[in-house]
Parts: structure tokens; sequence; C-alpha cells
């Protein structure tokens, strides 16, 4: 399970986004402006490629409070989604076979 301490502190989400991976799920978090408001957002998709080659239609995103509260909240997010797709996430390194050259 992804733990809060796996992840950066506020003051490093305050300047970039932070990714990681648990069990063939990937997940990236970042600052994010929606309607003038400063919100967490939180985006998960499967392995093997990183957040800028995966098609848009394999991310799920969610967004929070951007504070620390936020962060955990993420943390209990991304562990449920973990959870209810478990075999997914644990699929996910099978996806080698989907790349192609250009």
């Amino acid at each position: 399970m992804i733990r809060r301490e796996d992840i950066l502190s506020m003051e490093y989400l305050k300047k970039t986004e932070y990714t990681g991976c648990h069990k063939g799920m990937r997940y990236r978090l970042e600052r994010s402006e929606e309607d003038g408001e400063t919100r967490l957002k939180c985006t998960l998709w499967p392995e093997p490629f990183n957040y800028f080659t995966t098609p848009a239609e394999q991310k799920e995103s969610c967004l929070f409070e951007f504070g620390e509260s936020g962060v955990e909240d993420a943390v209990v997010w991304m562990n449920g989604r973990f959870l209810e797709e478990r075999d997914k996430w644990e699929r996910a390194a099978g996806n080698w076979d989907t790349y192609r050259m250009k």
C-alpha cells in the first residue's frame, strides 16, 4: 500500500510534480489551478509508460485540497483504486506488448 511517507513534502509539491508507482499502478501528484483555486491533482495510470506517453483515456484523475490533508486524502484514494482494480494493475507489466516505435 502507498503510505503518506512515500510522498515528498508539501514544499516539494508547491514547486513541481511528484511521480511514483505501486505494483503496476503509476501515479502523479501536482499543483493544479482550477477556477482560481489551487488544488492537488492526483492522476493514476497503468504501467509501463510515463505520464506523457500514456493515452489520456487510460488515465484517471481526482482533485483534492492543496495541503497536508489533501495529500492524505489522495493516498487513501490511490489505495482504494488499487484495491478496486487490483487485477488491472497486476497485469500492467504486460502492457509492453502494446508499445510501437514511431
